[in-house]
């Protein structure tokens, strides 16, 4: 393992931004999920089939239906690690602190991470579809969209509990910021104003990076997710990150300095009876 450390950074002094940090987002998956940080490595959550009201004339007699009850299970079943070695030189001889800002990197990229697999789950699991009229999320699509998503996740019972979540990549924004900008004299005032607007219609919108949407394979998961999006009702799914994020530091025989390893588990579930209440959009 070598690592490769620009000459600059041993001659200038200088300090190390943290408003990158400070402006990333926090995490999605924790707002649209439940999460559970329990040592389990399974979760539980059978549920029974619908029952059957019977209306019929006046007759005081009645059959028993029998019922059936299903399993549904949550498994941990993948994890992310991310490790580095900083050799003594390296982190003494810097002007800022290497340490710290690797660590913060790290991290960072360790939630990147388990958002892109628990939205992608999310988007590959869900049962609901819509496709956007042809152009996608432009501002004369934008209020139609939103209005259909709303109408085919509405009518379930306490569908609205947690609210409604939509997540989009960041190339959608100008559609939508022009559509928040000319909708309605209060919601476009507060949108030129304020900037982005993160609810719309009742409906949080959550905005990733272009490319989170993909065709790819992360750890057990496969997906084929590009040119899709994903909504639905929020904490219909779980999931599992036992103990959450983890921070080790260990020396390494050979070499000075210390390695640091971030690393964690995840599992994720989109329970059975909750598959209609997450939408595939997939762009037209």
């Amino acid at each position: 393992m070598a690592n490769t450390i620009a000459s600059r950074v041993y001659r200038d002094k200088f300090l190390s931004s943290r408003l990158a940090y400070a402006l990333r987002k926090r995490l999605i998956a924790e707002a649209i999920c439940k999460v559970d940080t329990s040592d389990a490595l399974r979760i539980q959550n059978p549920y029974s089939s619908t029952p059957t009201v019977v209306v019929q004339a006046l007759s005081g007699s009645y059959t028993p239906a029998d019922f059936t009850t299903t399993d549904d299970t949550l498994t941990v079943t993948d994890e992310f690690i991310v490790a580095e070695h900083i050799r003594d030189f390296e982190s003494l001889l810097t002007q800022f602190d290497l340490y710290a800002s690797r660590i913060d990197q790290m991290t960072y990229k360790v939630k990147e991470v388990v958002d892109r697999y628990v939205i992608n789950n999310l988007c590959e699991d869900g049962t609901g579809t819509y496709t956007t009229p042809v152009g996608g999320f432009t501002a004369a699509n934008f209020n139609a969209i939103m209005s259909n998503l709303i109408a085919q996740l509405s009518g379930y019972e306490s569908s609205y509990a947690d609210g409604l979540f939509l997540v989009i990549e960041n190339t959608d924004l100008p559609g939508i910021i022009t559509a928040q900008a000319t909708n309605g004299f209060n919601y476009a005032d507060s949108a030129l104003r304020n900037g982005f607007v993160n609810s719309y219609m009742g409906m949080d919108i959550y905005v990733v990076r272009s490319g989170t949407f993909a065709d790819e394979t992360l750890g057990t998961k496969t997906y084929t997710n590009a040119g899709h999006r994903v909504a639905g009702v929020k904490r219909v799914a779980t999931y599992a990150a036992p103990r959450l994020v983890k921070i080790e530091e260990k020396m390494v025989s050979g070499k000075t300095g210390m390695e640091i390893a971030v690393y964690g588990y995840i599992g994720f579930k989109l329970w059975a009876n909750n598959l209609p209440l997450v939408i595939d959009i997939t762009l037209a």
